[in-house]
């Protein structure tokens, strides 16, 4: 995929720099009385551990999150979507990723009804495209009826809801949630801003190519195949379920209104494991098995590992919720997408948040990977940018793994986190982690930084 412009980048991060100051839509914005003293520790999170579900991982410690903000792609969902996902998995806690994931599926199967062709090259020719036309369509059943006679359209569903993609592959502009633990360690909904990002002037207006593929008369031609590598193992384990739910539910839709080439689209499942090597063998079996667009990874840092043997296969690789900003400059020949919103709209939103706070001294603890490290730095330069002192800075990375041991990583890895950042004197601890970032913030309650109960 191809970098975006200066100016791109420029229009996006003073967009969501101005919105961020505003109220949010549809929601309650932090009163004054809410605001966080700056001699309070407040903690600060980002979309791989701001979920419900990760509130989970701290029972014995039932308030120790209250006050914790921070951010994910999030487009304010309608109550009938959130009730067709859950009518796919009725234990969902979160919708994290939902909307991104349902839209993966839905783009793909317009760009291979518009090409007239399941095959993966013709897919990709076509995939900004419908998103990017002139005449709105905001449905499955619209956009595919639209597809089928050959008429301009662009589809607006779920998080594609502003504008189309860049000539990148990814979102021109998004929503992000702005997320607020309450005392129970769950997200407190009443406290959700909905803020934009991104500049909708950056989406791709090259009209695509015609259709190449042989089912232009119409009548049935061979059926879609998607691949849904997503974890269900591993630290974002706790993610995959909303975006498993979704996707499934776009599939369902999607036959619903007729399948693709006059065929039912068909799925198979597999498990990213949230671990390179667990994808990569997902992927082989997607290969084998005939899969033409593939639905993943989860993580930032797996997709990149299986991006260059998906593009040797020739299959389209759709994201819904990696974000790292080096995905966007990856040599994917034209192959990799992404519904996920690039992490330097992220950096930006999180470092506006904690200068809203008042904070002047931030510790930030990273895992040490695609994404960790990126966001990290990435926020430490919006912070600087801010006016923020390097001297009061502090970027401590732990190891990425698979799996961590409670005790034994509690004490070689996260412990002395936590005594650097007691001598550090952070007002604010902004976590980038998956579900071990628990463990920092037990690592953080035992050093005596934050109280069990705070």
């Amino acid at each position: 995929m191809r970098a975006r412009s200066a100016k791109a980048i420029v229009g996006a991060i003073t967009a969501i720099g101005l919105l961020l100051t505003a109220s949010g839509c549809g929601s309650t914005a932090q009163s004054d009385g809410d605001a966080q003293p700056k001699s309070d520790i407040r903690f600060y999170g980002s979309d791989g551990n701001m979920a419900n579900s990760f509130g989970e991982a701290l029972k014995d410690s039932p308030a120790v999150l209250a006050g914790m903000k921070g951010t994910t792609p999030l487009t304010p969902l309608s109550e009938d979507f959130k009730r067709r996902v859950k009518s796919i998995d009725s234990s969902l806690a979160d919708f994290n990723y939902a909307g991104e994931a349902y839209d993966a599926v839905v783009v793909a199967a317009l760009a291979a009804e518009a090409g007239k062709s399941v095959e993966s090259s013709s897919i990709a020719k076509q995939l900004i495209g419908v998103t990017t036309g002139d005449n709105v369509c905001d449905t499955v059943a619209a956009c595919l009826t639209a597809a089928r006679s050959g008429k301009d359209f662009k589809y607006r569903g779920i998080s594609l809801r502003r504008s189309g993609f860049t000539d990148a592959g990814e979102p021109s502009s998004a929503m992000y949630g702005v997320l607020n633990f309450g005392r129970n360690n769950t997200i407190d909904e009443a406290k959700t801003e909905f803020v934009g990002a991104g500049d909708e002037k950056n989406e791709n207006k090259t009209a695509p190519p015609p259709a190449s593929g042989g089912n232009k008369g119409g009548g049935k031609g061979p059926a879609l195949k998607f691949g849904l590598l997503l974890p269900k193992t591993g630290a974002l384990a706790f993610q995959g379920p909303p975006m498993f739910a979704a996707a499934k539910l776009a599939i369902k839709e999607i036959n619903e209104a007729g399948g693709v080439l006059g065929q039912p689209v068909v799925v198979e499942e597999g498990d990213d494991g949230t671990n390179p090597d667990v994808a990569k063998t997902a992927v082989e079996k997607f290969i084998n098995s005939g899969v033409h667009v593939i639905i993943g990874a989860g993580a930032s840092g797996v997709s990149k590992a299986v991006i260059p043997r998906v593009v040797q296969a020739g299959k389209v690789m759709i994201s819904p919720s990696a974000t790292s900003d080096e995905l966007t400059k990856f040599d994917d020949k034209g192959l990799f997408f992404r519904t996920s919103p690039p992490d330097m709209l992220q950096a930006k939103a999180i470092a506006n948040i904690i200068m809203r706070d008042g904070h002047t001294k931030v510790a930030i603890v990273a895992r040490d990977d695609t994404y960790g490290s990126g966001l990290a730095e990435g926020v430490r330069n919006d912070l600087t940018a801010a006016g923020i002192k390097a001297n009061n800075m502090l970027i401590l990375k732990y190891e990425a793994k698979d799996n961590y041991d409670p005790k034994a990583d509690a004490t070689k890895l996260f412990a002395p986190i936590a005594g650097q950042i007691k001598s550090f004197e952070a007002t604010a601890i902004l976590l980038v982690g998956f579900d071990e970032s628990a463990l920092v913030i037990k690592a953080l309650v035992a050093a005596g930084i934050k109280e069990p109960s705070a």
